[in-house]
């Protein structure tokens, strides 16, 4: 029986059901006809797994099963064996590294300056007063007048602290306040300098331990005063009297036991200006820390409204202490510097009309010259302001209505770099090149010091504001011939002079030895010397038995003569004030010469400046 349907493709489909045979059966004639159909042309590895299946013995032979993937097994054994080779010359590599010496150089070793930077600073370390940190470092050093201000005449019990002034155990604020403001400055220009040379805790600890003592010489927590300390100890032995006191006595400051009055003022601007700069600088330092920063500020504010209040010279008189060691000629070059400071620590622009008023700095003797013009000092900052305001202009260009006072500035400041040049015949200088800036009188490396630091700065300025020098007349000089003035001057003080002697205690091989100063003077065994029974030490001509690392002393003379003899301090005896000129013109002139100021710090607190444009011109009139 047949059976025909349609075949979808066309034609017939016929089903023989008679000539059907079982399943079986079908399934072998297939498998027949697949062999005969492989017999019949070859095929590849692909087809033949389709049709016959997969060889278990070829699949294990030539793949891995890596189970979500199935690999050539050349493939996998190449990229194993790879990374096992690549790990072992890692290793090999890293040991060889690891165990051969290294040859590879180090940091260059410091340069003289940075090295006389260490020493200078453990001065300031020498001259603490008070209960000494324990990190103080000066073994021959301890506890100090603990007892300063229990005087029953002033209002200031506690005036522990602070730093003796030189080779006595005066305390006089106002050098000490001028010498704080530079160690200031010179952080805030150049504490990358300072990172570099592994010193900038340290003098930060300086400037700290000098404005705590600050804090306490007057009421800083008020708004304002009425009276400040100006001064711990007396000095003056007027009409041969021999009372015993700081300068009568020759004692180890850890001994001593006569009374040390206390001297308050209550009209000194000069003094009040110069400490509120001070603080005004510290609290730039110490911007990070907040509250001791505002702290500083607002004693700072205090200090400069009652020296602009109660007018006057500190040193007025003429017979107290202050007039005989530390008379100040005017105060209005502290009113300008001052007034500088003020505005950068709080952006307050109205201290900023005050440094810029042209009364005012005619005042301060801007616009003449005179034979001290340009000298740097704790007593005249006039030429300090002019370089801090010339900043102002050089990077923030304040315009109307600064401008014209600032260009002013400015160019006085270039003129004072022209005068130290030895092209210039402003200052004389020895036949050893050190430069007279205060014209052969005696303690000249303080003014010297200044000066470099002033010149290093003033180049810095200029090459951070892409400009390479400065005009003298008609002639153009590069920043370089200010640095190598700065270099030359300290060279000299380092060592390269006529006597072949450095002026910085420790630094070199040749250095004074009876530097003018009791505590490193006097043996520390034990034995209590009195006021007078210190006197010995004073005379002798034996070397001091305590080297006082870092001071460097008043100098040469105006013929490079130099005598190492303990009772002439007028060359041997160091000062807070020129130390701070020395540190801040070493830091300036250490390290790598493409480490130049930082530009912003000293602007922190300074809002955003938007010139006032200038008032239109008067109508025309015909």
């Amino acid at each position: 029986m047949s059976m025909y349907g349609r075949d979808p493709w066309g034609g017939p489909l016929e089903i023989n059901t008679a000539d059907s045979a079982t399943d079986d059966d079908r399934s072998r004639n297939l498998q027949d006809l697949d062999r005969a159909a492989l017999s019949s042309r070859p095929l590849d590895e692909t087809q033949q797994s389709w049709l016959l299946g997969p060889s278990g013995e070829q699949k294990k032979k030539k793949y891995v099963d890596l189970g979500c993937i199935i690999v050539s097994r050349k493939i996998f054994v190449w990229t194993v064996g790879t990374l096992l080779v690549s790990a072992f010359l890692a290793g090999f590599i890293t040991l060889i590294v690891k165990t051969v010496p290294r040859h590879h150089r180090g940091r260059p070793p410091p340069d003289n300056y940075t090295l006389a930077l260490h020493k200078s600073l453990m001065f300031f370390n020498a001259q603490r007063s008070g209960k000494l940190p324990k990190h103080n470092n000066v073994s021959w050093r301890g506890n100090s007048c603990l007892k300063d201000g229990n005087d029953a005449s002033t209002t200031f019990k506690d005036l522990a602290g602070g730093f003796y002034d030189a080779g006595d155990a005066i305390k006089f604020n106002f050098p000490k306040s001028f010498a704080m403001t530079m160690l200031s400055w010179s952080v805030i220009e150049y504490s990358a300098k300072y990172e570099a040379a592994g010193e900038l805790n340290h003098v930060k600890e300086i400037i700290k331990w000098g404005s705590d003592y600050f804090l306490k010489t007057f009421n800083h927590s008020a708004d304002s005063i009425d009276k400040l300390v100006a001064q711990v100890g007396i000095g003056s032995t007027a009409g041969g009297s021999t009372t015993p006191n700081d300068h009568y006595c020759w004692m180890r400051p850890e001994d001593i036991d006569y009374p040390r009055p206390v001297t308050e003022c209550h009209s000194c601007s000069d003094l009040a200006a110069e400490m509120a700069a001070a603080l005004a600088a510290a609290s730039i330092v110490f911007k990070d820390n907040k509250a001791y920063s505002q702290k500083l500020v607002h004693g700072a504010k205090t200090l400069f409204r009652f020296s602009r209040d109660q007018r006057g010279r500190y040193s007025a008189g003429g017979s107290s202490d202050a007039a005989l060691f530390y008379n100040s000629t005017s105060y209005w070059d502290e009113f300008v510097w001052g007034g500088a400071w003020m505005y950068y620590a709080t952006g307050n622009s109205s201290y900023l009309q005050l440094a810029t008023t042209p009364g005012l700095a005619k005042h301060a003797g801007a616009f003449w010259g005179g034979p001290d013009y340009g000298v740097f000092s704790w007593d005249n900052k006039l030429a300090g302001a002019q370089v801090l305001l010339s900043r102002l202009r050089l990077f923030l260009s304040p315009g109307y209505p600064y401008e014209e006072i600032l260009r002013t500035f400015h160019n006085q400041t270039s003129i004072v770099m022209c005068s130290y040049l030895p092209i210039f015949t402003t200052f004389n200088r020895t036949k050893g090149g050190l430069i007279q800036l205060n014209h052969g009188r005696p303690q000249p490396l303080q003014y010297v010091v200044n000066a470099a630091f002033l010149a290093t700065l003033y180049s810095d300025y200029l090459e951070a504001a892409d400009t390479p020098g400065w005009y003298c007349g008609p002639n153009f000089y590069s920043t370089d011939v200010l640095r190598e003035f700065a270099k030359t001057q300290i060279d000299y003080i380092l060592g390269k002079n006529p006597q072949k002697m450095s002026y910085v205690v420790g630094f070199g091989n040749r250095y004074p030895k009876h530097v003018h100063h009791r505590g490193a003077s006097i043996p520390k065994n034990k034995i209590k010397y009195n006021c007078k029974g210190g006197w010995k030490w004073r005379d002798t001509s034996k070397a001091n038995p305590n080297t006082l690392d870092g001071a460097m002393v008043a100098g040469p003379d105006k013929h490079d003569g130099f005598r190492d003899v303990r009772s002439n301090y007028n060359y041997t005896e160091p000062t807070l004030a020129g130390n701070a000129g020395l540190v801040a013109a070493l830091v300036a002139l250490s390290g790598e010469k493409n480490i130049g100021i930082d530009k912003n710090t000293i602007f922190s607190a300074v809002p955003p400046m938007f010139p006032t444009p200038p008032p239109p011109p008067a109508p025309w009139k015909p």
